[in-house]
């Protein structure tokens, strides 16, 4: 690959999705903006790989280099600036704040949710020391002037993917969607009402069920988002597939890595099986997803994005590049795969004393019953996102969880708003 790895999700078309992630920080006290502007300008000095601007080179491609300029803070807006615009200094991402909540704003193109978590967990550090002149003990936090991480910086070439043949070949299967209401949220903008609620459950609750069930966090969500899915679809459509992204980081040696270079995770499930044994769902499902972030499998898929990004490579002019993408992206490009769902678990983190000060945090992006996990302290947040308004698929999802004996709080459903980019486009 001829540029960072960090510039490609550039080219992806933003017609009717923004390639950007919104992380929601729902604070215990009202937020203090003078005090966040000078908490995260001085967390992005450990962040020097998010503080960027995009440039076009002579051959049409996109360039990331260093941006000394501040980082943007302003109250929350209907209306979004764009990422990589003049009116936040250029920058990929900025932030924004109203009464208890603040929203971190990045472009997807720099990573995806773990490689932002810590950016996110720095942030909220500076924040609380600065306003409440304390120290809070949180031992995984990476404060402002501390070193990078061995490899932080590195990025993934095609010689660290394994050649062998992988152990796993998905026969591929056409996941059903909810079609109409997907389709009315996308193409007829009266119906388009893009938001997401936060389910909050006890970890001690759901690890419970999960560990009798032999199940983990991801493969018990699975397991619940296909069975609320069943009890919507029409019966002629008899396979739900399960989808969740996956960071091979770890297998091609580069643990500490930022970069976002992902496969992805398919669980099929037959419409019959869906009532019977939960025990069983959950050995199957945590399996295939043990079988499928295997590195030969993992790799072969990231060798299908990096022999694309090389295809990139060979275009001239930005123009032909974005025109590549549109064609052939592995996302939304004529050969994709898709889930009927997606669910993507970020894993635990250590906030230490720093969970105190915050009642929840999720990230938003685009799509329809997309969830996004995370976890802090005590409990589990779901970020649960919808292109249309209503409550039936939420409200489903949380019986099954009462099923289990799971109990949960729901808070919204909040607007879901996502800034796209103002870079060259031509």
């Amino acid at each position: 690959m001829k540029y960072s790895v960090d510039t490609y999700r550039l080219y992806q078309s933003e017609k009717y999705f923004a390639h950007s992630v919104r992380i929601h920080v729902r604070m215990k006290d009202e937020v203090d903006i003078n005090v966040l502007d000078k908490a995260v300008n001085s967390s992005i000095k450990r962040y020097p790989y998010f503080a960027v601007k995009v440039t076009v080179d002579e051959d049409g491609g996109y360039v990331l280099v260093p941006n000394d300029r501040k980082i943007v803070v302003m109250p929350t807006s209907d209306n979004m600036p764009l990422l990589g615009s003049s009116s936040i200094n250029d920058h990929l991402l900025f932030v924004d704040c109203s009464g208890k909540d603040i929203f971190f704003n990045i472009s997807h193109t720099m990573c995806g949710g773990r490689g932002f978590q810590p950016w996110v967990m720095t942030n909220v550090y500076e924040y609380v020391r600065e306003k409440y002149n304390v120290e809070p003990y949180a031992p995984e936090i990476r404060k402002p002037d501390s070193e990078l991480l061995p490899g932080e910086t590195d990025e993934p070439e095609m010689d660290m993917l394994t050649a062998e043949e992988p152990i796993y070949k998905r026969k591929i299967k056409k996941a059903p969607v909810l079609g109409l209401d997907y389709l009315k949220g996308v193409f007829i903008p009266i119906k388009r009402d893009p938001n997401y609620s936060v389910v909050t459950v006890e970890q001690k609750d759901f690890l419970k069920v999960a560990k009798v069930n032999d199940s983990s966090v991801l493969s018990l969500f699975f397991v619940l988002f296909a069975r609320t899915l069943d009890r919507v679809f029409p019966q002629k459509n008899r396979v739900i597939v399960g989808e969740a992204a996956h960071n091979p980081r770890e297998s091609v040696g580069l643990p500490n890595t930022h970069c976002d270079f992902l496969s992805h995770v398919y669980v099929d499930y037959d419409r019959d099986s869906l009532n019977g044994d939960l025990e069983k769902l959950g050995t199957r499902t945590r399996g295939q997803i043990i079988l499928q972030t295997d590195p030969t499998v993992s790799h072969a898929q990231v060798k299908k994005l990096f022999e694309l990004y090389e295809e990139i490579d060979k275009m001239h002019g930005l123009k032909a590049k974005r025109k590549y993408m549109a064609k052939h992206s592995l996302a939304t490009g004529k050969d994709a795969q898709h889930g009927s769902f997606i669910a993507n678990y970020t894993g635990l983190s250590d906030w230490g004393e720093l969970a105190d000060y915050v009642e929840w945090f999720v990230y938003v992006i685009e799509g329809h019953f997309t969830i996004e996990i995370t976890a802090m302290a005590d409990k589990i947040y779901v970020g649960f996102m919808q292109v249309i308004k209503t409550d039936k698929y939420i409200d489903l999802f949380r019986e099954e969880l009462e099923k289990l004996g799971i109990p949960s709080k729901t808070e919204g459903p909040f607007p879901k708003r996502l800034p796209k980019h103002g870079i060259p486009v031509k």
